[in-house]
């Protein structure tokens, strides 16, 4: 699959799948950042990415970002739609300092991952009644034995 994308920094490489069996490719940080504790900031990531239709890009962090940095995406993980793709539109992390200390993402570093999934959009039925059991709501395998 072909994907347009612009580099904002050209000195920062574009970003690569890491392994052959890799199914997301790694995010980098334009600039430093400093991220206080207990707040949310954006990691500027150097690109724009022109989504194709029929996909989604996912943006989630790296599995050692948590670890390595204490930094956690406050809402789980990033969409970014295709339409999100003019030329102000760089991709941002937005991220959350989980620690008690200031920490700072340097520039270059590898802070999160993107991945593009298949998605489709919804036509609506509205019906007056669900045609199956109620399931008991909201955690209701949590009971199950």
């Amino acid at each position: 699959m072909k994907v347009k994308i612009k580099r904002l920094d050209k000195e920062l490489p574009l970003p690569k799948y890491e392994t052959d069996g890799s199914v997301g490719f790694d995010l980098l940080c334009r600039e430093a950042v400093t991220v206080v504790p207990h707040t949310v900031a954006l990691i500027p990531a150097n690109v724009i990415v022109e989504t194709p239709p029929g996909y989604m890009l996912m943006v989630t962090l790296r599995s050692s970002t948590p670890r390595k940095f204490g930094l956690l995406i406050p809402h789980g993980v990033g969409v970014i739609d295709l339409d999100y793709c003019g030329e102000g539109d760089e991709i941002q992390i937005q991220i959350y300092n989980s620690t008690e200390q200031p920490v700072t993402v340097e520039r270059g570093d590898r802070i999160a991952q993107g991945i593009f999934v298949r998605v489709d959009t919804a036509e609506w039925e509205e019906v007056s009644q669900m045609g199956a059991e109620t399931r008991g709501g909201f955690g209701s395998t949590d009971h199950r034995k």
